[in-house]
């Protein structure tokens, strides 16, 4: 009975920690939130990828190069420009390239930065321009990988072509966002697919009442509630439920299909991931290919610009974004080991 006692003060111990967390993230997500509405600190950074790797080649050649053939070769870079300049009037302007990247969470974090990237290029966007977007995601809540994948949207609309690169995964809302693409790459290895929905949490109902602990939940509408932790669930709550992920999975099927409609979408439509070689042969990627190769190959005709929305922070803010996402890698453990609930 102690041993019982003990591992129930643990449980609440931690339960009780997880609250306080939430509280705590809830209270500097707010400052924090209340300080960047105050003034814009963000911008918009634009670096050009082929001045970069001209750079690189450069560097590189003073090296391998012994000294004259180094000035040689600098002598006739030197002419070449020289010869480009006068003819700069005559020259025809090259066709753009912007290199977008998206690094998701669960909440899709990151769409708020992409939203400012794309607005930033759709502004300056001429024919024969197109995008390039270098994407890994794991996937994670449907209406923020849903408002991710509708950003990409926009750039169609726009009637850009959008190019989308997958080094790593794109997996359930990732693969969501990458589906969009006009033409998608993944590196051989990468992981695509997941077109499934999960969700899972844990009821201790049978605990509270062997302990004689009540649990009130009092709701207007038959189903604002279905599974619920703490309660009694139902037959007829796990149907709704049930019902629900699967009326969520066919708009999934139907988002996909309607961005590919040359799959065979009940073939991939299983929760199932495959790796880029793999994925090619189903047809949920075009080629394979990484992005460094895709952005090496449009710099030889192309200029290519990096474009990122970064913002600036005080140290308090500093303070509280390192707290918050502290807290939020512990609570993520904290999930895995106690409630193992993942939405998408």
């Amino acid at each position: 009975m102690l041993e019982w006692f003990a591992e129930y003060g643990m449980f609440l111990a931690k339960t009780l920690t997880f609250v306080i967390a939430i509280v705590l993230v809830i209270a500097i997500g707010a400052a924090a939130g209340q300080r960047r509405g105050k003034a814009h600190k963000g911008h918009i950074e634009i670096d050009s990828l082929n001045d970069e790797f001209e750079q690189l080649q450069d560097e590189l050649q003073s090296v391998i190069l012994d000294e004259d053939a180094y000035k040689t070769l600098k002598k006739e870079e030197k002419k070449r420009e020289k010869a480009e300049r006068k003819q700069k009037d005559e020259k025809a302007v090259l066709p753009r390239t912007f290199v977008l990247e998206f690094d998701g969470d669960i909440k899709a974090s990151a769409v708020d930065n992409l939203r400012k990237e794309i607005d930033a290029v759709l502004s300056v966007a001429q024919e024969g321009d197109d995008i390039i977007l270098k994407l890994e995601s794991s996937g994670g809540m449907v209406h923020s990988y849903g408002l991710a994948a509708s950003q990409l949207h926009r750039i169609k609309e726009h009637n850009i072509p959008l190019n989308i690169c997958v080094d790593k995964v794109a997996a359930s809302g990732g693969y969501m966002m990458a589906c969009v693409a006009d033409k998608l790459y993944a590196a051989p290895f990468a992981l695509l697919g997941s077109i499934g929905v999960i969700a899972q949490l844990p009821n201790f109902n049978k605990l509270l009442r062997k302990n004689d602990i009540d649990f009130e939940m009092i709701t207007a509408g038959e189903y604002k509630r279905t599974l619920t932790m703490f309660g009694e669930n139902t037959d007829g709550a796990r149907q709704k439920f049930k019902q629900e992920i699967d009326e969520t999975h066919d708009l999934f099927k139907q988002f996909v299909i309607d961005q590919r409609p040359q799959l065979d979408i009940d073939s991939v439509a299983t929760g199932e991931v495959w790796f880029g070689q793999q994925a090619v042969n189903k047809q949920l990627i075009d080629e394979i290919s990484t992005s460094d190769s895709v952005i090496y190959k449009a710099m030889q005709n192309r200029d290519v610009f990096s474009v990122a929305y970064k913002e600036k922070h005080g140290l308090m803010e500093k303070l509280g974004l390192q707290a918050e996402s502290s807290v939020e890698r512990a609570l993520t453990r904290f999930m895995s080991r106690n409630v193992k609930r993942q939405p998408f």
